[in-house]
């Protein structure tokens, strides 16, 4: 299948677009390039991420940096169990010298949002933020007000502390295109940070500096995001994705597999997946490598298999080694 010279062009803007932010990300976050494209596939699908990480591996000033580097606005909520819906979305305040209501914006109306340790607030505050992702607009008192268009949730979650915390429901979990680990620094990337925070050259001075610089607007990405539609992907391979996604429901060690919204995740990704790796066709290897960040927080293990110590990846790789891979 042959594809239209305006559409090579418009893969090649994009994978300049991708190469530059990665580049200015890069200024600022030492390692971790595996997560950086992971949150650029989010941005550039127009879906959201969820990131998972001990304390201190970078998760907020990387959103920060992402903010800056593609032209948007950036707020931050961290949640707590005292959290109320109207901490997100806003209100709206009783002005006495004019006799009248105004609305008092909260921090989701904003361009990325940064949910900081999404799964301490309870149930009836998740449910904003869950109109919030999938319709992007929130209603107070009644009324339906528009989020921006480029309206992005990065939430984060602490792996290794539970105490306090409401498990996300799963409704919630599948609006989440990816869920990505974000690991510990390299050892040679630890001392090189080691090293610039002993001087002026630490991360945050260095994204405070001016030195980091937009690689375009933010009413650019809507753009980017409609040329990745000129990626090809064909139809065996379509056919292989969904045949992923319904496997997910036959294997023996899950209990719960993905529903169709993961079809959709896995095909725009791996399709973003490619225009990163500088490539106008999506091949197989670019849906294996995007399986296990879609699935990771869609599948359900059963009891037995979790009690056997089996993880969500042994179980995806299982899955994939299950499929045949179309030639």
């Amino acid at each position: 299948m042959e594809i239209p010279e305006r559409a090579s062009e418009n893969v090649a803007k994009v994978k300049d677009i991708l190469n530059r932010a990665r580049a200015e990300i890069g200024k600022v976050i030492i390692g971790q390039e595996e997560v950086i494209d992971y949150s650029l596939i989010a941005v550039f699908t127009g879906n959201h991420i969820l990131l998972e990480g001990v304390p201190g591996v970078a998760k907020t000033l990387l959103v920060r940096t992402l903010a800056k580097v593609l032209g948007t606005d950036f707020s931050r909520i961290q949640f707590t169990p005292d959290l109320m819906p109207s901490d997100i979305t806003g209100t709206n305040i009783f002005n006495l010298q004019e006799g009248a209501f105004h609305l008092v914006k909260g921090p989701v109306f904003t361009s990325f949002l940064l949910a900081d340790e999404i799964n301490r607030a309870p149930a009836k505050t998740q449910s904003a933020l869950l109109q919030a992702m999938q319709e992007r607009q929130v209603t107070i008192d009644g009324v339906t007000h528009e989020l921006p268009e480029n309206f992005t949730v990065f939430a984060t979650q602490n792996p290794i502390e539970y105490e306090g915390t409401y498990p996300l429901p799963e409704a919630q979990k599948d609006r989440f295109l990816l869920k990505v680990e974000m690991d510990y620094p390299l050892e040679n990337e630890e001392k090189k940070l080691a090293m610039q925070l002993l001087g002026r050259d630490s991360p945050e001075n260095i994204l405070d500096s001016g030195s980091v610089e937009s690689v375009l607007s933010g009413d650019q990405i809507p753009e980017a995001r409609q040329a990745l539609e000129s990626i090809t992907v064909k139809d065996e391979l379509v056919s292989y994705v969904v045949d992923i996604i319904r496997q997910s429901r036959e294997t023996d060690s899950i209990q719960v597999g993905a529903g169709p919204r993961a079809t959709k995740a896995l095909l725009l990704s791996s399709r973003a997946f490619a225009a990163i790796n500088g490539r106008d066709f999506v091949n197989p290897d670019d849906i294996r490598m995007m399986a296990f960040p879609v699935l990771a927080h869609r599948l359900v293990l059963r009891p037995e298999y979790e009690i056997e110590g089996v993880t969500v990846k042994e179980a995806t790789e299982k899955l994939l080694e299950s499929v045949a891979v179309p030639r």
